[in-house]
């Protein structure tokens, strides 16, 4: 049996004053108050940032994928009207090659118009801000809507095209915007999980579509041009609720200057807690970019400072969309019916191929801040390109052995989930958490702009690159998977867990390595001989 010990003093009480008794109780009560403050103030804080994601994800990067899905429902019905249209007005029909030369443009000026809202995306949020970008972003998608509803009516397949171009604006400036705003809205402990919202928000919009452009909803013969316009729901939405919620701290602080309006920010997104400690990093941040202005593309190419960030965000950003992700799609209804799966049921396996998706990027938020970015992106890509490999065997064999349909459908579910589970998000991530507050915006700019730019060159080379390599034509998706894992495991630095500068000196020891190795030689500046 153990002797109870000498009485316990407070640190700061002299040795041999007396201490006051506290009231019997008192101590409990003072410290289950604490308690539920703490508990409330950590309640509103997961609330307001909740509704932060919600209304920002809502309005952003759903409307990406959800523009993406709709327009594979209505593929016959539109080029009928199309053909439809131009008889009456000419009296002459179209041949099948030119409606079918005239339905790709009607989908892919959706990437020249998100090439377009990722070019003024950078000056928006410079200017305006993030949430203010946000909400007038959503003036695209209202004239996209009243384009694409009134087409028919109006008897002009010149309007969907119109549309389809000003509903691109509005994804490539929010999926610019977006994560940079809940990247530097968000605490350091959950700031990747947060920013990767934005590839969860993608994917429920992808599911979505799939969902709302089924023949018994919205993908039938009549109701194809409210489909088209029905992406102007999640605008209004966006427009009721994020005006309520507060603008980007690091925002208000760093480029506007205003501390009065970032603590009232912080405050809203954290609770009435300690902000000392975040506010500090964010004047840290401040001093160092002090009587430095916004940066634009153009000078991150010439800044040697951002070398390996610059380097690692085209790399990634390119490798987004020439990995084959997006292709998998196209061959997705061939390889089903192929496996015996009805033609008419056909666009349900589809939508389990969305869900697949939104599993993994679901997923990839619960544990990006265990695993770190770095991991899940090496992981993705190498297992990519195994299954690339299996796919482009299972493709070859499909005609001689019974249960290779069977196996190429499993690879296009693993390739997505795959793609899912790491550089579907963490992409996105990355330029917020390395470059630094004046370098942001242009590096988005610059991020943005590659993934449309190759969407685009992917969606008009894919069918060639099928006609010329047959079976094999995962072969250019493997090279590019193989080479960016490799880069990934080589050169990109871990981003968990540190703050903004301290990400940034970790790329400076990459950047001015010759430097660095310049301070340790001791020798004479120049060697005369080298005779011993």
């Amino acid at each position: 049996m153990s002797l109870p010990g000498p009485p316990r003093r407070n640190r700061l009480q002299p040795a041999g004053a007396r201490r006051a008794e506290p009231e019997p109780g008192m101590e409990e009560e003072e410290e289950e108050e604490e308690g539920l403050n703490r508990g409330a103030q950590t309640q509103l804080q997961g609330k307001v940032l909740f509704l932060t994601i919600c209304a920002a994800g809502i309005g952003g990067t759903f409307q990406y994928g959800y523009n993406i899905s709709i327009i594979n429902a209505p593929t016959t019905y539109i080029q009928t009207f199309i053909n439809e249209t131009w008889l009456e007005r000419t009296g002459a029909s179209l041949e099948s090659g030119v409606i079918l030369l005239v339905w790709s443009f009607v989908v892919s000026v959706y990437s020249l118009g998100g090439l377009t809202g990722a070019l003024i995306a950078g000056p928006m949020a410079i200017k305006l801000g993030r949430k203010t970008s946000l909400l007038l972003n959503n003036a695209f998608v209202i004239i996209a809507a009243v384009l694409s509803g009134f087409s028919r009516m109006a008897k002009s397949f010149e309007m969907i095209m119109l549309g389809r171009f000003f509903t691109g604006i509005n994804a490539g400036v929010s999926m610019n915007i977006q994560p940079m705003y809940l990247g530097e809205s968000a605490p350091k402990k959950v700031r990747g999980a947060v920013a990767l919202t934005s590839a969860s928000f993608t994917a429920l919009g992808l599911v979505l579509g799939q969902v709302v452009g089924i023949r018994e909803l919205l993908g039938g013969e009549e109701s194809w041009p409210l489909l088209l316009a029905s992406n102007v729901v999640p605008g209004l939405i966006q427009l009721i609720t994020l005006p309520w919620l507060p603008e980007s701290p690091r925002y208000l602080l760093i480029d506007r200057g205003d501390k009065e309006s970032c603590i009232c920010a912080l405050q809203k997104l954290r609770g009435n807690g300690d902000l000392s400690s975040e506010l500090e990093e964010i004047l840290a941040e401040q001093a160092a970019m002090k009587g430095q202005r916004a940066k634009s593309p153009w000078e991150l190419f010439q800044n040697p400072a951002v070398r390996w960030q610059l380097i690692s965000i085209i790399v990634l950003s390119s490798a987004m969309q020439l990995c084959g992700n997006d292709s998998m799609y196209f061959y997705a209804s061939y390889v089903f019916q192929e496996a015996g799966i009805p033609y008419d049921k056909i666009q349900y396996v589809i939508i389990g191929t969305g869900c697949c998706e939104l599993i993994t990027a679901v997923t990839c938020n619960a544990i990006i801040e265990r695993a770190g970015r770095r991991l899940l992106i090496l992981g993705g890509y190498s297992l990519m390109a195994v299954w690339a490999i299996v796919f482009m065997v299972a493709l070859s064999q499909q005609s001689r052995i019974s249960w290779m349909p069977y196996l190429s459908m499993a690879c296009i579910f693993a390739y997505i989930l795959s793609f899912g589970i790491g550089p579907a998000g963490v992409t996105g991530v990355l330029p917020t958490e390395i470059f630094d507050q004046m370098s942001r915006p242009a590096a988005y700019m610059i991020c943005g702009s590659l993934i449309w730019s190759n969407l685009f060159a992917v969606g008009m080379a894919f069918p060639f690159i099928v006609e010329g390599l047959g079976h094999f034509c995962y072969l250019p998706f493997f090279t590019v998977c193989v080479c960016t894992a490799l880069y990934v495991g080589f050169f990109l630095p871990e981003t968990k867990g540190k703050t903004f500068l301290e990400i940034s000196n970790e790329f400076n020891k990459r950047n001015f390595k010759a430097q660095t190795c310049e301070k340790f030689w001791k020798g004479p500046e120049e060697i005369k001989s080298t005779m011993l």
